[in-house]
């Protein structure tokens, strides 16, 4: 806390010294998928780093906030202690809850009933990722009960969007295609949310993979004398297939 505030004051650095609130954004963002790349890669001396970077965010924040007589850093560390506390009456309180599930309920109708909204849905950040919004939404809706009953119900409706696509792809329109495929994507996240799998995980765990089989096709290309220019489809899906073991 201290070297933050040295390095804000009028002595200090000047680039740290003109943040903003709104500055900062982009940075913390950064900082907050360096972390999940960290954990995805299951380096801990790299995730414990960028747990700090994410730290010094709160403190910049919260100086800035502080230099602004906004709020102060004993503020955050204060609401977030009451928080806690408020929003787990099973552990504080006289509230059970038998599992998981049940404990995030209470969470839920905790937090509904201190912000006092029109809709289980608001606060759900339209700013989102959109696989993590779906996935928050579909949940929020399941803790009142608007939910499927069973996986198999599920899978139903993943077939039932895919062949709504079909049509629309038939029909040629657009508009109706983007909308199908958007109801694609909702039934699939819904199926992960079902297993138990994070979907914007998932993704990015597959766009990782491809990556990784990708260049160790160029890699190939390049053992070979060639590049991805020079080769031809054929060529290209024997290395990829030869490397899904592998990579």
């Amino acid at each position: 806390v201290g070297i933050v505030r040295r390095l804000r004051s009028d002595d200090g650095c000047p680039w740290d010294r003109e943040q903003t609130h709104d500055s900062l954004l982009p940075h913390f963002l950064e900082e907050a998928y360096e972390v999940m790349e960290a954990v995805d890669n299951e380096n801990w001396k790299a995730l414990s780093e960028e747990l700090g970077d994410v730290l010094l965010h709160v403190l910049f924040q919260s100086d800035i906030a502080e230099q602004e007589s906004e709020f102060k850093l004993q503020d955050v560390i204060d609401q977030i202690n009451d928080k806690l506390v408020r929003r787990h009456p099973h552990v504080f309180g006289n509230k059970k809850a038998e599992d998981a599930f049940h404990a995030k309920q209470n969470w839920e109708a905790a937090k509904q009933a201190e912000k006092k909204r029109d809709s289980r849905l608001d606060g759900v950040p339209v700013t989102l990722p959109a696989l993590i919004r779906a996935q928050r939404l579909q949940q929020k809706a399941a803790y009142v009960g608007f939910d499927w009953e069973e996986t198999d119900q599920v899978w139903n409706k993943v077939h039932e969007e895919m062949e709504e696509l079909k049509n629309a792809e038939s029909a040629g329109i657009k508009k109706h295609m983007e909308e199908e495929v958007g109801d694609l994507f909702f039934a699939l996240v819904n199926l992960c949310r079902f297993l138990d799998i994070s979907a914007e995980d998932a993704l990015r765990k597959g766009n990782q993979k491809f990556t990784r089989r990708f260049q160790a096709v160029e890699k190939e290309l390049k053992r070979r004398g060639k590049n991805l220019e020079e080769t031809n489809l054929t060529e290209m899906d024997e290395i990829w297939n030869s490397q899904k073991k592998s990579v």
